[in-house]
């Protein structure tokens, strides 16, 4: 809304108190003018990706939500759990946006940047649940003719993701990979990409109809984590592939070592030769994600030459040669809506997302559920 010369607009906050509770809010803020290199942006679609969430509520108890402010101005408030404000402490008390991508349509434009008025566009940067968002053009995608804000909202977390994933196998010389929580949109994605690459990927599954819906989709290697043959079928797997790499979404418990004694047991399951060392093949698993916050526990039955580490897209993408991520961002905006599609469960609008039953059902993070923020919904 306006006031006078000045464009004003809703924006969702979260709050981490030092008192212990986390505060989501919706606050009213002034929105700058584009700079010369700027677009301003009516956000019309903004997904609630995995790292949203990790940044909206952490590790708050939902189960402990309560509704207060207004009906204009609702808010969420919550218990944070006991000792858990020492990790914390740099964000206490400070309000935070959250929304790391969206699309909508440029409505006011920099001098350097005017051709792009009236296009829509699809961005990444933070502080997508909002009405409005000013920003760099270089930070935008400009969607095809035709396309829709809802068909452009998830075109750059998952999609980036997908192939990052495949251009650090690549860089480090590896020839397929493995990945984790399969089933999830980011990984069915990874697998319409790898289906339409000639790649070959290992798709983990936690269930036998995630398992099915892989399948039916063309996966030729697809392992159930929860079957009693897991071990077996996953060494099967990474030997018909050659799959030395693995991006794990789940972190904590044994998967990322099942993974590098799955590697390590397929390379020297022909070997002729003993080494107590292990093989001299290197192995990695990255760790991207953290569906099981708990610890992770390796069983050392792979050799010597193996590494863990972290993976994430923003420090992939600083690194990344800045005419290749030019040509991801083509590519992506040519396959929009085949092989990058997205798909979304439920849509609901700023206020519904701090209303304690509907953020209950977004902080599931469950399988085959992708809720979607509309700013211009009321």
């Amino acid at each position: 809304m306006a006031s006078g010369n000045e464009l004003r607009g809703l924006q969702l906050q979260t709050i981490a108190t030092s008192s212990g509770t986390l505060k989501l809010e919706l606050v009213d803020v002034a929105i700058p003018s584009p700079a010369s290199d700027e677009v301003l942006v009516r956000v019309e679609a903004a997904p609630i990706n995995p790292s949203d969430i990790l940044l909206l509520v952490g590790t708050a108890d939902l189960e402990t939500a309560q509704a207060g402010g207004t009906s204009d101005r609702p808010t969420l408030v919550c218990q944070l759990p006991n000792g858990g404000l020492r990790s914390l402490a740099a964000r206490l008390d400070l309000p935070l946006v959250a929304g790391n991508e969206g699309a909508g349509t440029v409505i006011s434009a920099g001098s350097e940047v005017g051709h792009v008025l009236g296009k829509r566009v699809a961005m990444f940067g933070g502080a997508m649940y909002s009405e409005f968002r000013c920003l760099k053009l270089s930070d935008c995608m400009i969607l095809p003719d035709g396309a829709t804000a809802i068909e452009g909202a998830s075109s750059f977390v998952n999609p980036m993701t997908a192939l990052g994933m495949i251009e650090t196998m690549q860089l480090e010389g590896h020839i397929a990979l493995v990945h984790t929580a399969a089933a999830s949109s980011l990984g069915q994605m990874l697998n319409r990409i790898c289906i339409k690459d000639g790649i070959d990927l290992v798709n983990v599954v936690r269930t036998t109809r995630q398992e099915q819906m892989l399948r039916d989709q063309g996966a030729r290697h697809v392992c159930n984590s929860s079957a009693e043959t897991f071990m077996t079928d996953l060494i099967r797997c990474v030997g018909d592939t050659g799959a030395t790499i693995a991006f794990d979404a789940v972190g904590g418990g044994k998967l990322a070592g099942q993974l590098l004694t799955a590697m390590e047991a397929s390379i020297t399951s022909g070997a002729k030769v003993f080494s107590p060392y292990g093989s001299s093949v290197h192995k990695q698993v990255y760790i991207y994600g953290g569906l099981d916050t708990g610890p992770t526990q390796l069983s050392r039955g792979f050799g010597t030459t193996w590494n863990i580490g972290g993976w994430l897209l923003f420090p992939f993408l600083e690194n990344l040669d800045p005419v290749r991520t030019d040509n991801l961002k083509a590519r992506i905006a040519a396959e929009l809506k085949t092989t990058f599609a997205s798909h979304y469960t439920r849509e609901i609008s700023l206020r519904e997302a701090v209303d304690p039953q509907i953020a209950a059902l977004w902080n599931r993070r469950a399988t085959g559920e992708k809720f979607l923020i509309v700013p211009t919904k009321s």
